[in-house]
């Protein structure tokens, strides 16, 4: 069975998030406090994180970013707060969702699925392969891992799913929004913008020099191309 960690302080709105996910086939376990959750997640295996932001003790942003140094499966921040610096500050700190309270149930649970599908279909297709070698870099396929001139570069879970893709689509320019439909999907939260985002970060991580980069290219008024 598939588990979900769901880190919330608000004891109405973990257990409505459980019911649901466990009449749809899910396992789930409730955190109520950051540690908490930084405890759950080194004794079991979650397929994805409801995290909320506003929790006691260390905010969702800094519990997002010490989660990402130690799993790579999918994030949804779940919060009251709509500002889009707050989406962006999420992505940034490495989540792949982001769901304003009050929600539908259902549209939780539909999110929950389809970031789990799609992260299964990623890691599937991407277990075929073995290494992919482009100049400096090196993407270990199977482990979902950075290499640059053989020192290792940590991305986040989406941060490597855009890179992958455009790695193994050279020289094809596309656009913000078939990106984000491609590594998001439609029903995700956000806009290209969330794109654009992910695309600084990972050539912060990866490019000698982000302003000039080596591997993904900007088609100005279109998109990006990774450049091979």
């Amino acid at each position: 069975m598939q588990r979900i960690l769901i880190i919330e302080d608000e004891k109405s709105i973990a257990e409505l998030e459980q019911d649901y996910l466990e009449m749809n086939g899910f396992d789930s376990d409730i955190a109520t406090t950051g540690e908490d959750g930084l405890q759950l997640i080194n004794k079991h295996n979650y397929q994805l994180i409801l995290l909320d932001l506003m929790l006691p003790n260390i905010d969702g942003f800094e519990l997002c970013e010490r989660l990402r140094q130690q799993v790579d499966i999918p994030i949804l921040m779940v919060t009251a707060r709509k500002e889009d610096i707050d989406k962006i500050r999420g992505f940034n700190r490495g989540a792949d969702d982001y769901i304003v309270k009050p929600f539908n149930p259902s549209e939780l649970v539909a999110r929950v699925k389809a970031h789990i599908s799609r992260y299964d279909r990623l890691t599937n297709k991407q277990s075929v392969s073995s290494v992919i070698q482009v100049k400096n870099m090196q993407i270990d396929v199977e482990a979902r891992r950075i290499f640059i001139d053989e020192k290792e570069k940590i991305l986040t879970a989406k941060e490597y799913d855009l890179l992958y893709f455009l790695a193994m689509n050279p020289n094809i320019g596309f656009s913000k929004d078939d990106l984000f439909e491609k590594i998001w999907g439609y029903d995700a939260m956000g806009d290209n913008t969330t794109v654009t985002v992910h695309i600084r970060k990972i050539r912060e991580k990866i490019e000698k020099d982000p302003s000039q980069p080596q591997f993904i290219e900007t088609i100005w008024g279109v998109g990006y191309r990774f450049q091979k």
